[in-house]
Protein backbone atom coordinates (compact mmCIF):
# COMPACT_ATOMS: atom_id res chain seq x y z
CA UNK A 1 0.00 0.00 0.00
CA UNK A 2 1.19 3.56 -0.67
CA UNK A 3 1.83 5.77 1.91
CA UNK A 4 -1.38 8.41 0.43
CA UNK A 5 -3.27 5.54 0.49
CA UNK A 6 -2.84 4.85 4.33
CA UNK A 7 -3.14 8.23 5.21
CA UNK A 8 -6.79 8.10 2.66
CA UNK A 9 -7.74 5.52 4.57
CA UNK A 10 -7.96 6.93 8.19
CA UNK A 11 -9.16 10.25 7.34
CA UNK A 12 -5.65 12.01 7.85
CA UNK A 13 -6.47 13.79 4.62
CA UNK A 14 -5.34 17.46 6.29
CA UNK A 15 -1.40 16.00 5.59
CA UNK A 16 0.09 17.52 2.86
CA UNK A 17 3.26 15.66 1.63
CA UNK A 18 5.74 15.92 -1.29
CA UNK A 19 4.49 13.73 -4.47
CA UNK A 20 7.94 11.28 -3.77
CA UNK A 21 6.72 10.60 -0.13
CA UNK A 22 3.13 10.18 -0.36
CA UNK A 23 4.12 7.63 -2.85
CA UNK A 24 6.76 5.68 -0.84
CA UNK A 25 4.96 1.58 0.00
CA UNK A 26 4.03 1.32 3.62
CA UNK A 27 4.04 -1.73 4.86
CA UNK A 28 4.65 -2.06 8.90
CA UNK A 29 7.48 -3.96 10.60
CA UNK A 30 7.76 -5.38 14.48
CA UNK A 31 9.42 -2.42 15.48
CA UNK A 32 6.50 -0.01 13.69
CA UNK A 33 3.83 -1.88 15.95
CA UNK A 34 5.65 -1.96 19.27
CA UNK A 35 6.23 1.98 18.57
CA UNK A 36 2.54 2.59 17.63
CA UNK A 37 1.14 0.69 20.50
CA UNK A 38 3.22 2.76 22.69
CA UNK A 39 1.98 6.20 21.24
CA UNK A 40 -1.24 4.70 21.20
CA UNK A 41 -1.28 4.06 25.24
CA UNK A 42 0.01 7.53 25.16
CA UNK A 43 -3.11 9.16 23.12
CA UNK A 44 -5.70 7.29 25.05
CA UNK A 45 -4.75 8.07 28.56
CA UNK A 46 -4.74 11.96 27.57
CA UNK A 47 -6.43 14.90 27.15
CA UNK A 48 -5.55 14.54 24.07
CA UNK A 49 -8.69 11.87 22.88
CA UNK A 50 -10.54 12.89 26.26
CA UNK A 51 -13.25 15.30 26.74
CA UNK A 52 -12.35 18.49 28.59
CA UNK A 53 -16.07 19.54 30.40
CA UNK A 54 -16.16 22.97 30.43
CA UNK A 55 -17.05 22.69 34.51
CA UNK A 56 -13.10 20.97 34.95
CA UNK A 57 -9.97 20.82 34.20
CA UNK A 58 -6.87 23.72 33.36
CA UNK A 59 -6.33 25.14 30.05
CA UNK A 60 -2.76 25.23 30.90
CA UNK A 61 -2.50 21.93 31.56
CA UNK A 62 -4.41 20.47 29.35
CA UNK A 63 -1.93 22.19 26.58
CA UNK A 64 1.02 21.12 28.87
CA UNK A 65 -0.23 17.19 27.82
CA UNK A 66 -0.67 17.90 24.34
CA UNK A 67 2.58 19.37 24.21
CA UNK A 68 4.40 16.40 25.94
CA UNK A 69 3.59 14.18 22.70
CA UNK A 70 6.75 15.59 21.22
CA UNK A 71 8.93 14.38 23.62
CA UNK A 72 6.76 11.12 24.15
CA UNK A 73 7.24 10.50 20.19
CA UNK A 74 10.47 11.67 20.02
CA UNK A 75 11.50 9.08 22.63
CA UNK A 76 10.20 6.14 21.18
CA UNK A 77 11.42 6.97 18.18
CA UNK A 78 14.62 7.06 19.83
CA UNK A 79 13.87 3.90 21.68
CA UNK A 80 12.82 2.21 19.04
CA UNK A 81 15.63 3.07 16.33
CA UNK A 82 15.68 3.25 12.90
CA UNK A 83 13.75 -0.62 12.37
CA UNK A 84 10.11 1.55 12.99
CA UNK A 85 10.80 3.87 9.41
CA UNK A 86 7.17 3.28 8.82
CA UNK A 87 6.12 4.56 12.36
CA UNK A 88 8.21 7.83 11.96
CA UNK A 89 6.35 8.61 8.60
CA UNK A 90 3.38 8.65 9.85
CA UNK A 91 4.66 10.07 13.49
CA UNK A 92 6.64 13.10 12.16
CA UNK A 93 4.20 14.16 10.09
CA UNK A 94 1.40 13.82 12.54
CA UNK A 95 3.13 15.84 14.83
CA UNK A 96 4.01 18.27 12.55
CA UNK A 97 1.43 19.15 10.53
CA UNK A 98 -1.84 18.20 13.28
CA UNK A 99 -0.69 19.07 16.63
CA UNK A 100 2.02 21.54 16.04
CA UNK A 101 0.08 24.63 14.42
CA UNK A 102 -2.12 24.24 18.06
CA UNK A 103 0.94 24.27 20.17
CA UNK A 104 2.68 26.75 18.44
CA UNK A 105 -0.63 28.94 18.37
CA UNK A 106 -1.74 28.12 22.02
CA UNK A 107 1.92 27.91 23.85
CA UNK A 108 2.05 32.09 22.46
CA UNK A 109 -0.96 33.00 23.50
CA UNK A 110 -0.82 31.05 26.88
CA UNK A 111 2.16 33.02 27.83
CA UNK A 112 0.19 36.66 26.68
CA UNK A 113 -2.02 35.63 29.55
CA UNK A 114 -4.91 34.24 27.26
CA UNK A 115 -5.74 31.58 30.00
CA UNK A 116 -7.14 34.69 32.10
CA UNK A 117 -9.55 35.58 29.42
CA UNK A 118 -12.58 33.45 29.52
CA UNK A 119 -13.25 33.98 25.76
CA UNK A 120 -9.58 32.71 25.11
CA UNK A 121 -10.37 29.52 27.50
CA UNK A 122 -13.26 29.14 25.45
CA UNK A 123 -11.39 29.59 22.22
CA UNK A 124 -8.94 26.99 22.94
CA UNK A 125 -11.47 24.36 24.14
CA UNK A 126 -13.23 24.44 20.72
CA UNK A 127 -10.02 24.46 19.34
CA UNK A 128 -8.79 21.18 21.50
CA UNK A 129 -12.44 18.84 20.54
CA UNK A 130 -11.26 19.93 16.66
CA UNK A 131 -7.86 18.45 17.61
CA UNK A 132 -9.15 15.28 19.68
CA UNK A 133 -11.35 14.49 16.46
CA UNK A 134 -8.35 14.25 14.50
CA UNK A 135 -6.21 12.44 17.06
CA UNK A 136 -8.99 9.90 17.70
CA UNK A 137 -8.57 8.81 14.18
CA UNK A 138 -4.62 9.08 14.52
CA UNK A 139 -5.04 6.60 17.27
CA UNK A 140 -7.38 4.20 15.38
CA UNK A 141 -4.88 4.33 12.74
CA UNK A 142 -2.01 3.38 15.54
CA UNK A 143 -4.35 0.96 16.93
CA UNK A 144 -4.05 -0.69 13.44
CA UNK A 145 -0.56 -0.76 12.79
CA UNK A 146 0.21 -1.83 16.09
CA UNK A 147 -2.32 -5.02 15.22
CA UNK A 148 -4.58 -4.33 18.70
CA UNK A 149 -8.40 -3.89 19.55
CA UNK A 150 -9.07 -0.24 18.91
CA UNK A 151 -10.13 0.90 21.63
CA UNK A 152 -10.88 4.16 21.13
CA UNK A 153 -14.81 4.56 21.40
CA UNK A 154 -14.21 2.82 24.99
CA UNK A 155 -11.52 5.29 25.89
CA UNK A 156 -13.14 7.82 24.81
CA UNK A 157 -15.76 8.94 27.42
CA UNK A 158 -17.48 11.87 27.12
CA UNK A 159 -19.66 13.03 30.17
CA UNK A 160 -22.06 15.20 28.29
CA UNK A 161 -23.25 12.03 26.66
CA UNK A 162 -24.76 10.84 29.94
Amino acid sequence: MKLKDWFEHWGLTKIKLTAGFFESEWQAQTADRDAAWELYVELLTRIVTQPLPDRDGDEQAALNSVHSLFGITREILRRQGRNCEQFSKVAIVVLNQVVRPFTAKWHKLALAGAFEQPQHCREFRDELKALQLDLLIYAKALAAIAQVEDLTAAAFDDPADR
